[in-house]
């Protein structure tokens, strides 16, 4: 396994080539969407629906690390990238369900309600297509 703190800022940085390139700047997206949503959310309408928005404002700090990990590079941050991008999976399968089963609990829409229908689904295919490209580029 690799030392990060040894490697090159090239060797570090072979996260975002081809298309690890496209997952970053897909990730970026999705931290800007996210991050937009729950900081309106929760600095306005907090007390209407604290538990999706509060949900908002986790998938954003995912997708932010995610990115941030993605661009850093390096063995160390590819498998912390590849552990967040599970539980961020996790996340949208637990919330998409719960979301179908129990609508009520959901009076506005969090970023992975209905497994991101809101945003075309990504939420649930990128956190799949970041682990095949992490666990790819080991």
């Amino acid at each position: 396994m690799p030392d990060t703190t040894t490697e090159t800022p090239a060797a570090r940085k072979r996260l975002v080539s081809g298309p690890g390139l496209l997952l970053v700047w897909l990730y970026g997206v999705m931290v800007v969407g996210a991050v937009s949503r729950s900081a309106y959310q929760i600095s306005t309408e907090f007390d209407r629906a604290p538990l999706p928005y509060a949900l908002s404002g986790v998938a954003a700090l995912a997708y932010a690390f995610i990115t941030y990990s993605l661009v850093r590079g390096g063995e160390r941050a590819r498998k912390a990238a590849l552990v967040c991008c599970a539980a961020e999976l996790a996340g949208v399968l637990a919330v998409g369900t719960w979301t179908l089963v129990r609508p009520e609990a959901f009076p506005d829409a969090t970023v992975w309600s209905d497994f991101g229908m809101g945003y075309l689904f990504i939420p649930v295919i990128l956190p799949v297509t970041g682990m095949l490209w992490l666990r790819r580029r080991r």
